[in-house]
């Protein structure tokens, strides 16, 4: 069977070729259903055709003086009545009006007064089935007065009549099932056919080369489902056009940090041992600031080394321990890079009490990222303020800033790389990489407003793991 259908041509194999074949059966279907009870109709009216011309038959007879008629005459009235015998019954008396010399044996009776519509079609296709016996039938007077008539007549006429009716409704039903067929075919390749392959070429098209423009679907006016599953698929091919773009730019990322990687960290190395000579100078100001110095290059080392971890997806997981938030965001405050002429102002309102179960380092990228996007944010000036509190066993850290607010483009994709920057030039990591740290805390960082009044994130920070 598989064989067989890798033989057929690509049409025969189309769901247009299986459409027409299936609408053309159904057709057929139909027209059998309603062959059915029509040709039991077309039996019950011949037959009560013959029950008429018996009646007029016997009419003839009446006519006579002394209800007698020559033979010639009586054979002549039953032939063209195509019936054998006729008998009247009225007041529970039977009549022979007219009869052959010798009628036959019958073999099957069937009444017609009051038929029914299983009775008629058993019946029927009892017809069809013998059509050589000689049958008796009874019927109502077509006169209307009260009693019946029975007729006595061969059944090969009827059965020929009745053949003859059903080839007749065969080729109608050929016909009308092929027009149908023809015109439901044209009518679904073309509202659904035709776009369903253009979706499809689409598809195969784009998987081939999701890079290029003139693979992407182009969208109709339609609102039906069709139209539906055309904007989806526009909307899903340029989804994964962006994934592209971003594992491609996290791709370049990875390779042009290893390049410098090395050549970096030698550099810190040097400044690192310089720094270290800092440490004997006696000058109060530089034994208050090299301690300082020394931990920022150190961490500015060890977040190089890191920084291939995140393309590979390699975080490394949180050292948890106990430590003071105020201390925390204080130290941010002095390495996030203020300006130095004091137009933004960095508020810390974090309890001096208030502990922080984490990695402290990672707390701080944390802050460190959320700091220099706020500081960004305001190149005329502004407000940074840091506050803390407790809330069922988490602690939940506001960081806002007084600016203008993010942009809807960058709210739409605000914790995706290279995608939810909210200035020119911007490359959205450091959100990412701060949801990234936060999530791996078992916490969340979730945007809690922006406007034009400002921007407000939330960090929420579940307590130490029992």
């Amino acid at each position: 069977m598989g064989a067989f259908r890798r033989l057929l041509p690509p049409v025969a194999k189309g769901m247009s070729a299986r459409l027409l074949v299936l609408t053309a059966f159904f057709v057929m279907l139909s027209e059998v259903l309603i062959y059915v009870p029509s040709a039991s109709r077309f039996r019950l009216v011949y037959l009560e055709g013959r029950i008429e011309s018996a009646h007029l038959a016997s009419l003839a007879l009446k006519a006579t003086p002394d209800y007698m008629i020559s033979k010639d005459l009586e054979r002549e009235l039953l032939t063209n009545a195509a019936v054998r015998g006729i008998v009247i019954k009225k007041d529970d008396r039977r009549s022979l009006m007219l009869s052959e010399d010798m009628p036959p044996a019958v073999d099957a009776s069937f009444d017609i007064r009051d038929p029914m519509i299983l009775e008629l079609i058993r019946d029927t296709f009892d017809t069809l089935r013998h059509g050589d016996r000689t049958i008796r039938v009874i019927g109502h007077l077509p006169d209307g007065s009260e009693g019946n008539m029975d007729v006595l007549m061969d059944e090969a006429a009827l059965h020929d009549a009745l053949l003859e009716y059903s080839i007749n409704i065969l080729q109608l039903s050929i016909v009308i099932s092929l027009i149908t067929a023809g015109l439901v075919y044209l009518a679904l390749h073309l509202l659904f056919v035709r776009p369903m392959r253009r979706i499809t070429h689409s598809m195969i098209d784009f998987r081939k080369a999701p890079e290029g423009a003139e693979t992407m679907i182009t969208t109709s006016l339609r609102t039906d489902e069709i139209g539906t599953a055309e904007r989806e698929l526009h909307h899903m091919q340029s989804e994964i056009r962006s994934a592209l773009k971003q594992r491609s730019h996290l791709a370049a990322l990875g390779s042009a940090v290893s390049k410098i990687n090395h050549d970096l960290r030698n550099m810190l190395a040097t400044a690192q041992l310089v720094s270290d000579g800092l440490a004997n100078v006696q000058d109060p100001t530089v034994r208050r600031v090299a301690p300082r110095l020394m931990q920022t290059i150190g961490r500015a080392i060890d977040l190089c080394t890191q920084t291939l971890n995140y393309g590979r997806t390699e975080e490394a997981p949180p050292t948890r321990d106990d430590f003071a938030l105020r201390d925390l965001v204080e130290e941010v405050g002095d390495v996030v890079g203020l300006p130095t002429d004091g137009r933004i102002v960095w508020q810390n309102r974090v309890d001096g009490e208030l502990v922080v179960n984490g990695d402290r380092e990672q707390i701080l990228r944390v802050l460190m990222n959320l700091g220099r996007n706020a500081i960004e944010a305001m190149p005329e000036g502004g407000r940074v303020t840091v506050q803390a509190y407790r809330h069922d066993g988490h602690v939940i850290i506001e960081f806002a800033d007084n600016g203008p607010g993010l942009p809807e483009t960058a709210i739409a994709h605000l914790f995706e790389p290279f995608a939810g920057s909210g200035r020119r030039g911007g490359t959205g990591l450091g959100l990412a990489i701060a949801h990234e740290l936060v999530a791996a805390h078992g916490g969340e960082l979730s945007l809690a407003k922006s406007d034009t009044t400002g921007t407000t994130f939330q960090v929420d920070l579940p307590g130490k793991p029992s």
